[in-house]
């Protein structure tokens, strides 16, 4: 829930902050900030807890600490990119495969019932996915609209306001 709770903070926040300083509600750049920094979020908890993140990842993956490590770093990297509007889309597909690719992680860490932050078993188990599967979803949804299809959207109506003001 404390993900979720992040993301819409940061939206709301951004938000108004976009209304006070520009006088618009500027919905895209709110959008990827908010993403941003839950991924900001997120990679603190790759700092913090690289142990109990490691349990999360099975047995034959060798190096699981350091890939905890570099999968942090790919997430600030995403965050970055997500705010530069010229890497915003392929960063956007970069993310969306990311976060399908890390989501058997965390269907190993519930049947486990791994708590990442105490670096042990007794985690929430398997009622966690009902919860955590339809979230990774919404956060690939989420990605999509605001560093894909938002943009791709707004671009349009810009040539088209662009091609009518010129006749």
């Amino acid at each position: 829930m404390l993900p979720f709770l992040v993301l819409a903070s940061a939206l709301l926040l951004s938000l108004f902050i976009s209304r006070l300083i520009t006088g618009k509600w500027k919905f895209t750049l709110s959008g990827n900030v908010a993403m941003s920094c839950l991924l900001v979020f997120a990679v603190v908890g790759h700092f913090m807890y690289p142990v109990g993140m490691a349990m999360m990842l099975p047995a034959f993956i060798p190096f699981k600490v350091a890939i905890i490590y570099v999968t942090g770093f790919i997430e600030l990297a995403a965050a970055i990119g997500l705010l530069l509007p010229a890497w915003r889309y392929i960063t956007s597909i970069l993310l969306i495969l990311f976060l399908i690719f890390i989501l058997p992680a965390n269907v190993y860490a519930a049947i486990h019932e791994v708590d990442l932050t105490t670096a042990t078993h007794s985690g929430p188990g398997l009622p966690y996915l009902w919860f955590r599967i339809p979230l990774q979803l919404f956060f690939i949804i989420w990605v999509w609209y605001f560093g894909i299809h938002r943009p791709a959207k707004l671009r349009r109506e810009s040539r088209t306001q662009l091609a009518v003001s010129s006749h």
